[in-house]
């Protein structure tokens, strides 16, 4: 852990947002997340979430999160800051991130909660309650149906003093870019919701994104980074239109095929990947033949 201002602890660049692989049993396979992440760690992401969105939190028990958290802080050893991402309810939150915590992350990501469309008020309790839990920096993920205005933002970076970041999980640029402007310097903002969208993030000033290329072809969003922030919109382009955009058409296709595509290309790799855990679904047989040509074209980025 260290005490570094978030902006610093996290510098400008790309977040890496591993899977959390199972055996086909659906058991933890917490060995292929530890080689998993040793090939991430070889490229200079800034930092990585552990049991993320991507990395199937919802599904994991608590002892297998412990697991995938303490893994993440042991393999990570000082190389970079882990997050790791709490949510379900308040109690429960509460309880990861002392675990969290205690296991050595750098930062907590919140999650939204199990109840869909909570009034303001409940969210806003649900972020104290895990702020009072740790002293770390949090970071709000604006995902789902969370989805707050500029004034919401104000306030609740008003009453959760230990928030630092802002994940935005909607990609609605204008509303994101009301808030940025609103709360300008209080917080660090983050792109968040995948590397199609670095160009349009980048055009309103953001700096960092998180990615979920990251865990199979880890050069590619460094490289949609290095575009992004030169502003070489050729090469941001080319890169979006030839590399990240076949693969995102995939993956709209289904919901939670955003995971699943994602273990069938580490699969196809032959690292870690294995099945997605219920209620997500895995790729058909015919759509994972159609992963062969993406990852073959991404050759150079691996």
């Amino acid at each position: 852990m260290t005490e570094l201002p978030f902006n610093e602890l996290v510098p400008e660049g790309v977040i890496g947002f591993p899977i959390t692989p199972f055996h086909a049993d659906h058991a933890l396979n917490i060995e292929g997340f530890r080689s998993n992440l040793e090939v991430m760690l070889q490229e200079p992401f800034t930092t990585f979430v552990a049991a993320g969105g991507t990395g199937e939190m919802y599904s994991l028990a608590r002892d297998e999160y412990i697991a995938v958290v303490k893994a993440a802080v042991e393999v990570a050893d000082t190389k970079m800051p882990v997050i790791a991402g709490v949510g379900y309810g308040s109690r429960i939150a509460v309880t990861m991130t002392k675990e969290a915590t205690k296991a050595g992350v750098s930062a907590i990501l919140i999650l939204p909660p199990y109840y869909p469309n909570a009034a303001f008020e409940g969210m806003l309790a649900y972020c104290k309650a895990i702020g009072n839990a740790t002293q770390l920096p949090l970071l709000i993920y604006t995902r789902d149906w969370v989805n707050l205005s500029a004034d919401q933002a104000e306030r609740l970076a008003d009453e959760v003093p230990t928030l630092a970041a802002w994940k935005d999980g909607q990609g609605e640029l204008r509303n994101y870019q009301r808030i940025k402007a609103r709360l300008g310097e209080r917080l660090t903002w983050i792109g968040g919701v995948g590397d199609d969208h670095v160009s349009g993030y980048y055009g309103i000033g953001i700096r960092r994104f998180t990615s979920s290329i990251s865990s199979v072809a880890p050069k590619l969003p460094i490289l949609l980074h290095e575009a992004g922030a030169s502003r070489d919109e050729e090469t941001l382009a080319e890169l979006t239109d030839r590399h990240v955009l076949p693969l995102y058409n995939l993956r709209t296709r289904c919901k939670g095929y955003e995971v699943s595509a994602m273990k069938a290309l580490l699969d196809l790799r032959g690292m870690a990947g294995g099945p997605v855990r219920p209620p997500l679904v895995d790729l058909k047989p015919e759509e994972r033949e159609e992963l062969e040509p993406i990852l073959d074209g991404w050759k150079e980025f691996l």
